[in-house]
């Protein structure tokens, strides 16, 4: 297949850059806004038509999770508009796509996993226009799937683990909030998920995907530094209130991975244990 990988440059797209090599007997296009500017209608149909593309991987998102409500136009085009636009030229394609979305799509007022089915209620404008970006890709093409995620990590950009192990390298004390509650994902296994679903075909709708277990993110944090040896840092839980940000963050925002283990019949690893692999990545 000719398989179309946006927002390469970012986490997600990077680690399928990094699998892609184990596939030859597929053709990846990787492009980010300076090969493909997926917000330009004309140039996504032009690049899927004229490079045949027969599966469409959307990586690229607007993920300034505070930033995006004061940018709620630029936002919504590349979590809403952008991914519609991908959808469509798809479908005129007669080609599949996947669109990764989040667990921001929830307003986290539960204790129960979320299953694909839970009614949705995003209270933030980055979980609103990746809602609107779930809602047209589905509508848009009909060999479509929509993958769920959070607490995304890797060895690659910005992000949790990386600000953690620098912060725990350089302070004696760090406050990290305790009653927000949910999964870490290495993007690595999201990664090989989608590579599963693209080896068995896109069987259309919507899955939640992330590591196996729960944790908050001073869980999260404390496991991050014992991992890494770092020693010297006192780890404090702060409540939310304490930590007052722009946009609002689900409180329980853990996934249930029943129907894309079932569908894709995947393994999916503890947290911890990802964790371990990505420090380890990073301490080399």
């Amino acid at each position: 297949m000719n398989i179309l990988i946006t927002g390469a440059n970012g986490q997600l797209g990077n680690e399928v850059k990094l699998l892609a090599d184990t596939y030859p007997n597929h053709i990846f296009h990787f492009t980010d806004v300076q090969e493909l500017d997926i917000c330009n209608e004309q140039a996504v149909n032009d690049y899927v038509e004229q490079q045949e593309i027969d599966l469409i991987v959307n990586c690229a998102a607007y993920t300034a999770v505070d930033k995006a409500e004061d940018d709620v136009t630029f936002c919504d085009k590349l979590n809403h508009i952008a991914p519609g636009y991908l959808a469509h030229a798809a479908q005129k394609r007669g080609a599949a796509m996947i669109q990764v979305s989040t667990d921001y799509v929830f307003n986290g007022n539960t204790y129960i996993p979320y299953v694909e089915t839970d009614t949705t209620f995003p209270e933030s404008v980055y979980g609103s226009t990746k809602l609107a970006g779930e809602e047209a890709v589905l509508k848009g093409c009909e060999r479509s799937m929509v993958i769920r995620t959070s607490w995304l990590y890797s060895t690659f950009g910005n992000n949790f683990v990386k600000t953690m192990l620098r912060l725990g390298r350089e302070r004696d004390k760090l406050g990290v909030i305790f009653d927000q509650v949910g999964t870490p994902t290495n993007a690595r296994d999201l990664a090989l998920a989608i590579f599963a679903a693209i080896e068995k075909g896109v069987v259309p709708g919507v899955y939640h995907f992330s590591n196996e277990g729960v944790c908050s993110w001073y869980d999260f944090t404390v496991a991050i530094h014992r991992i890494a040896g770092i020693n010297g840092c006192q780890v404090l839980p702060l409540h939310t209130a304490d930590y007052p940000t722009k946009a609002k963050r689900p409180r329980y925002s853990v996934l249930d991975k029943t129907k894309i283990k079932e569908t894709y019949a995947i393994e999916i690893p503890h947290w911890e244990e990802s964790l371990a692999q990505c420090v380890a990545i990073l301490n080399q």
